[in-house]
């Protein structure tokens, strides 16, 4: 009888290959995890808040109106500036509250190069609240007619 080490002929190769199956095992149960925390995150908060009558809201917001005919000739509100007029009465206004909005009115035939100066020079003056007030489509017999009425008048001629 022999008390010996056992030899081994051949010895396994070590593994050299990872084994992916955990990795992605891993992977499948963290997507789940934010596919069902991402919706719970974007929820807004539900609150009652209380009443008092010390303080109202502003419901009407400080805004001017521009307009820009098919000619280029500018306004304001109802008023036809010329252009050194129309940069002084735009920055005044934008020194009183600079948070005011614009509500541009350009007619569909004006050049959009001539519109684009004048979103510069409302941007120059501090303005930087621009909304492009349009006309609500005549509705077709195919198409439900709109429920709200349309958002302003035609621009000034």
């Amino acid at each position: 009888m022999a008390f010996g080490r056992l030899e081994r002929a051949n010895r396994p190769a070590p593994m050299s290959d990872i084994n992916m199956t955990p990795l992605i095992d891993v992977m499948l149960v963290l997507l789940v995890i934010f596919m069902i925390t991402a919706p719970l995150m974007s929820s807004s908060l539900k609150l009652e808040l209380p009443r008092t009558d010390a303080g109202q809201p502003n419901d009407a917001p400080q805004f001017i109106s521009v307009a820009l005919d098919p000619q280029g000739a500018l306004y304001i509100g109802d008023d036809k500036l010329d252009a050194a007029a129309f940069g002084a009465r735009v920055l005044e206004a934008a020194r009183k509250n600079p948070k005011t909005e614009v509500q541009l009115r350009a007619d569909k035939a004006a050049p959009y190069g001539r519109v684009a100066e004048l979103i510069a020079v409302l941007q120059k003056a501090g303005l930087t609240r621009i909304g492009f007030v349009t006309e609500a489509a005549p509705a077709s017999p195919a198409t439900p007619a709109p429920t709200a009425p349309a958002a302003a008048p035609a621009p000034p001629k």
